[in-house]
């Protein structure tokens, strides 16, 4: 309780009170001054620590983006070379230049296909897109952590995550032109429909986690959201469940500075990863553009999962370097400075870098990989313009696993509906 809430609560002196003498009055008078003097103080010191905070808040989101934050997880520098680091780096010690290779492949391959998606939604294929441009390194390095048992709850932006899962690029597009509602069964590969509702699959992660738990399950699950959702209800409440109730469940936030036009200043006081530590389990902040430190920190959170020892939260430090989708215009909130100081720390670019010094890839490797992520996009592109028409009934189909006499009856009269727009021969 601060002292101006104390002093606000004394209750007045009684009437009886009065009798006393002066000199009791003026001590007492001298008392309430001193009381208000302590709240003209305690107020200050609250305007000053609130300006400090501010300050020091200031100072760290501008060191983070440097790469520089004390307690940020990094392997790889922004100039590919890389970092000695005691606690993560026996989750990649094995690691061989294949798997190097292959962590690239992956990073060119999603970026590629997303450039193909947001081409497709500017010439009218697609209705939206949700870009995932800058954030190849924290959904491919999270995303290879994976155990094959292991579920994956998305947002709408995980492209780079179900290409690790194995989802077909072009299923993914489906919904995004109108023509289903996923596109992929959620159980062929352990990765659930995209989730639009913000926040909302928290809760189904935990849900499940908590499931798998009680099933005696040896496998973990893993809900991804943005820095917007940590301030949708739905995720504090799934923080709350998963720390009561043990669950195996990994909270992977990537934290991509906005939140559609509001940064990331207007959700939080203090860094994401901290608010773990309100509900009882552990957090970190991961460089979101370091593909190693990425796999390594997931690793060790769903070894934490599986082995019965509670959520962990992960902050993926990233960018957004695109529109939020393709209905939104950056440019209208943020500066192009901002964009190119995190040009700079592109993850690809990243990875390369280390490959390179390291003689892990040469030019053939490169060339090879340009000439398949350029089939990679005609086959996407191809795909969509091939795609059919919805079957106009097919949203009564999975309403009820039984079916059901009023969705029979709603059925019946769409079918009516329909026949209305047919002519006289029947065409």
């Amino acid at each position: 309780m601060t002292e101006e809430s104390t002093a606000a609560r004394t209750p007045r002196r009684s009437a009886g009170s009065k009798a006393g003498t002066s000199g009791t009055k003026a001590a007492g008078s001298k008392t309430a001054a001193g009381k208000a003097a302590g709240t003209r103080t305690a107020r200050t010191k609250a305007a000053g620590t609130k300006r400090t905070t501010g300050t020091t808040a200031q100072k760290a989101a501008a060191a983070a983006a440097n790469g520089a934050e004390p307690g940020l997880v990094q392997l790889l520098t922004p100039e590919g070379e890389r970092v000695v680091n005691a606690e993560y780096d026996r989750y990649v010690a094995g690691i061989t230049a294949d798997e190097l290779r292959g962590l690239y492949r992956d990073m060119v391959l999603t970026r590629r296909f997303d450039a193909e998606a947001t081409a497709l939604q500017r010439q009218g294929e697609l209705g939206l897109w949700a870009s995932l441009l800058g954030q190849e390194a924290a959904q491919i390095g999270s995303g290879r952590a994976l155990n094959d048992d292991d579920y994956v709850f998305p947002t709408y932006r995980e492209h780079g995550v179900a290409w690790c899962r194995g989802v077909d690029p072009a299923n993914l597009l489906g919904m995004f032109r109108g023509v289903n509602n996923g596109g992929w069964d959620p159980n062929g590969n352990n990765f659930h429909l995209y989730t639009i509702v913000i926040g909302s699959q928290t809760l189904h992660a935990t849900g499940y986690a908590m499931g798998i738990a009680k099933d005696g399950a040896d496998s973990a699950v893993i809900a991804y959201f943005g820095d917007g959702a940590s301030s949708q209800g739905d995720v504090a409440e799934s923080f709350t469940f998963s720390a009561v109730y043990n669950a195996p469940v990994v909270f992977f936030c990537q934290n991509n500075q906005w939140a559609i036009s509001e940064p990331t200043e207007k959700q939080t006081r203090v860094p994401l990863y901290q608010r773990a530590q309100g509900y009882g389990f552990p957090g970190v902040r991961v460089d979101g553009n370091d593909v190693l430190a990425c796999l390594a920190v997931t690793k060790w959170a769903l070894e934490r999962a599986r082995a019965g020892e509670g959520p962990t939260l992960v902050e993926a430090y990233t960018y957004r370097m695109g529109a939020h989708t393709t209905s939104d215009d950056p440019t209208r909130y943020r500066h192009d400075d901002e964009r190119a100081a995190w040009e700079a720390k592109d993850p690809i670019l990243r990875l390369r870098r280390h490959l390179e010094a390291a003689n892990h890839a040469d030019e053939g490797f490169f060339a090879e990989l340009e000439a398949e992520s350029e089939a990679l996009g005609r086959r996407v592109r191809e795909a969509v313009r091939g795609m059919p028409d919805p079957d106009h009934f097919a949203i009564f189909e999975n309403v009820y696993a039984d079916g059901h006499a009023l969705v029979d009856e709603e059925r019946a009269q769409f079918a009516a509906y329909q026949a209305s727009f047919a002519d006289e021969g029947g065409h």
